[in-house]
């Protein structure tokens, strides 16, 4: 719970913020989670190219790949060249998944204690007040007396100030008819049944944008990351009935705002057109690299300047190659005089 307690700080504050201005729980993630998203748009923007180019350069991947197959070492050499010729990196789409799952967490921490991130009432009077109500200290707790609370103010008037005891009084859990304080149970009672909503509507809403953005973004996934968004949809229904429905709702509003991100994406920045200007870009540079130039040389024999045309792959030989002679030069003489004076009988 501390890392997560970190990252719930700052993104409380500005749900505090929005919370002032919309006087409504579930509102204030609801926007949150739109202004989150807006925020991360520069990033998802970097993730659509960084998928494109990495789509155009898998075939040479897969070549690299299979021909070293027996020799990890060469194919790392491989690889590392691919990436310094041609300029792709295979991590530079990583950041926008990093601080998504970076927000969720805190998100998590946010509904688990709205109390402190939300009314910003401090953790020590929280704790106090927990102890002395007799509330068992768990994830739930500040959801718990809040509840309590708004039953009869009456349980924690010692503990908190007229004014703190005013904000936990008012404070609107209810988001179209259901509490989000509450924790999702598998029952169909009247009561129970809609906790049930925004669960299963995050379940669903993050199969749709599972198709959706495979779809839009152009990527072809093979193998076990084919299944990857699947497994990780099964394993959020059962993570779902473990925090209150809050974090469902914030769940939702995120897939659904994805959702529409795609689409916008899509239509701004088209995979397949940046897949095929990412090709011409390659090819550009094989041709380059296959061009002939004209350079002065010093033949090795006659010790005559001559013109020779070479393409890349050859300059880069004959630079190295003038590189070790200058050096060469350069330590003559450091490397010949001890051994010269050692020969006279110098010391």
């Amino acid at each position: 719970m501390g890392f997560m307690g970190f990252l719930g700080g700052p993104l409380g504050w500005v749900m505090n913020l929005i919370y002032q201005v919309v006087n409504n729980y579930g509102w204030s993630i609801v926007l949150f989670t739109i202004l989150v998203k807006v925020a991360m748009l520069p990033f998802t923007i970097k993730q659509q190219k960084s998928s494109a180019r990495m789509q155009a350069y898998q075939p040479m991947i897969n070549e690299i790949n299979k021909k070293w197959a027996n020799d990890r070492q060469k194919q790392q050499e491989e690889l590392m060249k691919l990436q310094e010729e041609f300029g792709f990196s295979p991590m530079a789409g990583c950041a926008p998944v990093l601080l998504t799952m970076l927000v969720l967490f805190g998100v998590i921490d946010v509904v688990y204690k709205p109390l402190q991130h939300i009314l910003r009432i401090p953790a020590d009077i929280i704790n106090t007040a927990m102890n002395g109500m007799g509330i068992a200290n768990n994830y739930m707790a500040q959801n718990a007396m809040i509840s309590k609370i708004q039953a009869d103010p009456s349980v924690a008037g010692q503990w908190f100030s007229p004014e703190q005891m005013e904000k936990i009084q008012t404070f609107n859990f209810h988001f179209l008819g259901i509490d989000l304080s509450q924790m999702p149970q598998f029952s169909f009672s009247p009561e129970t049944l809609p906790l049930l909503i925004f669960p299963v509507l995050s379940v669903l809403t993050m199969f749709l944008s599972n198709i959706i953005m495979t779809k839009m973004s152009g990527q072809e996934m093979v193998g076990a990351m084919k299944w990857m968004p699947w497994i990780m949809s099964f394993m959020f229904v059962t993570y779902s009935f473990q925090v209150p429905v809050a974090f469902s709702l914030y769940y939702t509003i995120s897939n659904v705002t994805m959702i529409l991100q795609s689409v916008f994406m899509k239509m701004l920045y088209d995979p397949q057109k940046m897949k095929e200007q990412v090709l011409a870009e390659i090819e550009e540079k094989k041709q380059a690299k296959k061009r002939k130039k004209q350079v002065v040389v010093v033949d090795a024999a006659t010790g005559e300047k001559v013109t020779k045309e070479v393409n890349e792959a050859e300059m880069v030989k004959l630079r190295l190659a003038k590189a070790r002679q200058q050096d060469e030069e350069r330590y003559k003489d450091e490397r010949t005089t001890p051994l010269n004076a050692f020969a006279n009988g110098e010391e």
